[in-house]
């Protein structure tokens, strides 16, 4: 099966991007030819808000394209997100990738988002079957538990069908990847447990009557350029129990021999992100040199 899934690898950029720095950033990405950026959801840090810095990178590139990987959803307003992403589509067509998550991965920031207490997975269900409605339909009437909307839509509709892709690696997280989305970025799992999270989301979708691309499954993955460092080791082991060498790249060399073995677990998909404060002008060149011929 790998060798018939298309491989593409965008690039994410680190924390020591400082929001100054951000818009040469996109410009050396994109005169790089690098596939695409992608921006997390980080409220509370440094990094440009991803539908901003989307925003802002769309309209300064040409073939870029640029992706949130992932934006919260529950605790946003759906009509509005679908308002943005159907604009976003109609001025850059075909660049515009929504990945969407359940909550942030910060415990702090969970008070932004609030969606009524012990809701927020159906409160995300609900919210995706009313974007996919808006971005697909010229009028939209939809009476769900927390949303209505009757008789109305956006004005617009996407030149191409926009995908909506998830992340998540909790079993609830998978089966509604199966049920509801278009693709999988995951994270911090090992090539086995990826292998295991695919295989459960396509048994979801079968079980939904629906299909899930072979070639809509991804991963994110942290490079470090000199060895994982001991904190970022020991945070990865905490948080997973795995050997952090199995979830992080210590090295360029590591990052091909992990996305190889990714592969043959069946993602196509990656994103690669710098673990540490490594030049923004570095860690393209590496990904050039390293990743880009991994690509078909």
């Amino acid at each position: 099966m790998a060798e018939d899934l298309k491989i593409r690898i965008g690039a994410g950029l680190g924390t020591g991007t400082a929001p100054g720095e951000f818009g040469a950033a996109v410009d050396l990405l994109e005169r790089a030819g690098v596939d695409s950026l992608w921006l997390p959801e980080a409220v509370y840090s440094p990094r440009i808000d991803p539908v901003v810095g989307l925003t802002h990178a769309l309209a300064r590139t040409t073939k870029l394209k640029v992706g949130t990987g992932v934006m919260v959803l529950p605790g946003r307003d759906p009509v509005l997100v679908a308002k943005q992403l159907a604009s976003l589509a109609a001025l850059a067509p075909k660049r515009v990738l929504p990945v969407f998550g359940l909550k942030p991965a910060r415990d702090a920031e969970l008070p932004l988002f609030p969606v009524p207490q012990g809701r927020r997975a159906a409160v995300f269900d609900e919210s995706l079957r009313l974007i996919r409605a808006l971005l697909e339909q010229e009028e939209v009437t939809f009476e769900g538990e927390f949303f209505r909307v009757e008789g109305t839509g956006l004005g617009m509709s996407p030149v191409k069908r926009l995908d909506l892709w998830l992340g998540g690696k909790a079993p609830g997280a998978l089966r509604r990847v199966g049920r509801l989305a278009d693709g999988w970025l995951a994270s911090f799992l090992t090539p086995e447990e990826a292998r295991a999270g695919r295989e459960a989301i396509q048994e979801a979708a079968a079980e939904a009557d629906r299909e899930v691309e072979a070639d809509h499954f991804g991963i994110s993955l942290l490079v470090a350029e000199d060895g994982i460092p001991d904190a970022l080791a020991a945070s990865v082991a905490a948080r997973s129990g795995a050997d952090p060498s199995r979830l992080v790249a210590g090295s360029w060399s590591a990052a091909r021999d992990l996305v190889a073995e990714y592969i043959d677990a069946g993602l196509s998909k990656f994103v690669l992100y710098p673990a540490g404060p490594e030049p923004i002008e570095r860690f393209v060149g590496n990904f050039v040199e390293h990743a880009v011929p991994l690509q078909n």
